[in-house]
């Protein structure tokens, strides 16, 4: 280290009580005019806040959402960060609300709704903005804490009735009735629907039930609806071979998510099953890989972008505009046609 590192020393960090001297005002005046700016005057704000950025005073935020104001954190909670679904969203988010000056924290509980409910009152004790989580159902803890918060709550990616607060999202029991619909369209009759963790995920349950009871209601057959392990293009083949074993005469398929419908695809390959032409596959998701595979996955889309956008959007109103009313948005799914079915 140089003689001259040795000698500096960290900028002195400005005090609130400067600003206020300064400004010629009290300190509680400079708090409240950082803090809730439409309670003073927009001249006095003005003031004071020219006087901060002169001296280069910054006020702690989170501080102040200890004592008792909000702080410019957004809690955003969902089951998985390495799910592309929920990894497009929170990019989506992530970019608009900094944009506007907000700061996302984000937990992930693995579908664990114990997990989740002790993410939601830790965020929660933070005094945050808004609370975003994901889907609706919650342990009961969470629906008292979320029931409770001094601050819009926003479910997203389910669309039901009678959201805690705000609900933004799109129904996956829509998307499965979508899938049955169409394979019967097609004349497909001998068909399977494959989910994901059944058993713990909601979301794939409730398409798998969307797509079971629609298509008994249209043919009065029962599809056969068989569990996956994971999401894995390792699983999509393996759950392929079930499929078989079960059904050899198998037409069509419809898979929770895209990586399980591409790793079918591989081990069809494998088998020397031709797509479309000996057996009909459909994904969900609309990942990357499903423009690129060959034949190109046909899938059903659901609105990530979408989603995203639109709770920033509401919420970012409502911080502006206390008196906006609460919203439930179903923003649907899309089949997007290519070369599988």
């Amino acid at each position: 280290m140089s003689p001259q590192e040795k000698t500096q020393t960290s900028p002195r960090k400005v005090r609130m009580e400067e600003v206020a001297k300064v400004a010629g005002v009290s300190v509680a005046t400079v708090s409240r005019a950082l803090r809730t700016p439409d309670a003073v005057s927009p001249k006095l704000r003005t003031r004071i806040e020219e006087v901060s950025q002169r001296l280069g005073y910054a006020p702690n935020r989170i501080a102040g959402s200890l004592a008792g104001a909000r702080s410019p954190l957004i809690g955003v909670i969902v089951p998985s960060l390495t799910n592309s679904f929920f990894a497009g969203t929170l990019d989506q988010m992530t970019t608009l609300f900094e944009a506007s000056g907000y700061q996302l924290m984000i937990g992930q509980h693995g579908y664990d709704t114990d997990r989740e409910e002790r993410i939601v009152a830790a965020f929660a004790s933070w005094n945050p903005s808004a609370l975003i989580v994901t889907g609706r159902r919650h342990a009961r803890g969470t629906l008292a804490t979320l029931s409770a918060a001094a601050c819009p709550v926003v479910e997203m990616w389910d669309h039901g009735e009678r959201p805690l607060d705000s609900g933004i999202g799109f129904s996956n029991r829509a998307a499965g009735e979508l899938a049955a619909r169409y394979f019967v369209e097609q004349g497909l009759i001998r068909t399977a629907f494959v989910g994901a963790t059944l058993d713990k995920d909601d979301r794939a349950r409730a398409r798998a039930e969307g797509f079971k009871d629609t298509f008994r209601g249209l043919t009065g057959l029962e599809p056969l609806i068989l569990p996956a392990g994971s999401r894995e293009l390792g699983e999509g083949g393996a759950a392929l071979k079930r499929v078989i074993a079960r059904q050899p005469e198998i037409q069509a398929i419809a898979f929770s998510g895209d990586m399980l419908a591409v790793g079918a695809m591989f081990e069809a390959d494998r088998m020397g099953l031709s797509i479309p032409g000996e057996l009909k596959i459909l994904g969900y998701g609309d990942l990357e890989i499903a423009r690129h595979t060959n034949p190109r996955l046909t899938t059903i889309r659901p609105p990530h972008k979408e989603i995203g956008e639109a709770v920033v959007r509401h919420v970012l109103e409502r911080l502006k505009t206390p008196d906006t009313p609460s919203v439930n948005l179903d923003l649907g799914v899309k089949l997007i046609l290519r070369e599988t079915v």
